[in-house]
């Protein structure tokens, strides 16, 4: 299974509008980060996690030209904004995104000429899916399991992560219950949401994220939805399991 990075920054994406930090006028291209995604890959299939504002240029990036289902995290348009340029992938048939149910609500009341069947040919044709957390499906032919975790310390606001062999991706983390670390057992390559240095009220810090990273034990554990405050060197040093993913990395995990 191949896993690309397709975006690794957070809503405001770096460099920011109007910036002049040394991260956002760094030369180095691993400082370029467009909303967080990705993309995974097996046996001739192809799944997306979430669809930002770059999606377009993501797939153009990446010679994207099929994509077989959509999964949505939640549904802040970081994640979210793109999604009218699924329409290139839908003109002979639906394509089926899966979330949970407040996130599927969300886009079908946002986003409904995408689910009229009657609707005009240029929009996407979809079709919603409703998932139940932590009960593994196959989408794709691709075995996926929903992991149910929070976003924020004080909204709470319920989204999913996912689970696929031996690799998770959770971004935009606050707060994993138990079950959910026990649902984790056995993930060695961790893709997990540290916004900063510092502790933030809807994200994990590099230190919270790194703990929940060792608390799971895997093996590989890879930061996303980063914000401007730190380069890509200093959190590439932080810790010796752990990284900072880039726009445009590539994974081979079980």
């Amino acid at each position: 299974m191949k896993v690309t990075f397709l975006g690794t920054g957070t809503s405001h994406g770096i460099p920011v509008i109007g910036c002049h930090c040394d991260v956002c006028m760094s030369g180095n291209p691993r400082d370029k980060r467009y909303r967080s995604a990705i993309m995974v890959e097996e046996n001739g299939s192809r799944i997306v996690v979430d669809t930002g504002y770059e999606f377009r240029l993501q797939m153009l990036r990446e010679g994207v030209d099929n994509v077989d289902a959509v999964l949505y995290t939640h549904s802040h348009s970081d994640h979210l904004s793109g999604i009218d340029d699924l329409r290139v992938f839908s003109q002979k048939r639906n394509m089926t995104i899966y979330s949970n149910r407040p996130t599927l609500e969300y886009i079908e009341k946002h986003y409904s000429y995408a689910f009229d069947t009657h609707g005009f040919p240029g929009t996407p044709h979809l079709s919603a899916v409703e998932l139940e957390p932590l009960k593994e499906v196959e989408i794709a032919g691709i075995r996926v399991m929903p992991l149910p975790v929070e976003h924020g310390r004080v909204t709470h606001m319920p989204i999913y992560g996912y689970r696929f062999g031996s690799f998770a991706y959770i971004t935009d983390c606050t707060f994993i219950a138990d079950e959910v670390y026990e649902a984790l057992r056995g993930v060695e390559t961790l893709a997990i949401g540290a916004l900063r240095g510092r502790v933030h009220g809807a994200h994990f810090s590099f230190e919270e994220a790194h703990e929940a990273g060792r608390r799971i034990g895997a093996r590989r554990i890879y930061f996303t939805h980063i914000n401007h405050e730190t380069c890509y060197d200093e959190i590439d040093s932080l810790y010796d399991d752990a990284w900072s993913a880039y726009d445009g990395l590539k994974l081979e995990v079980n």
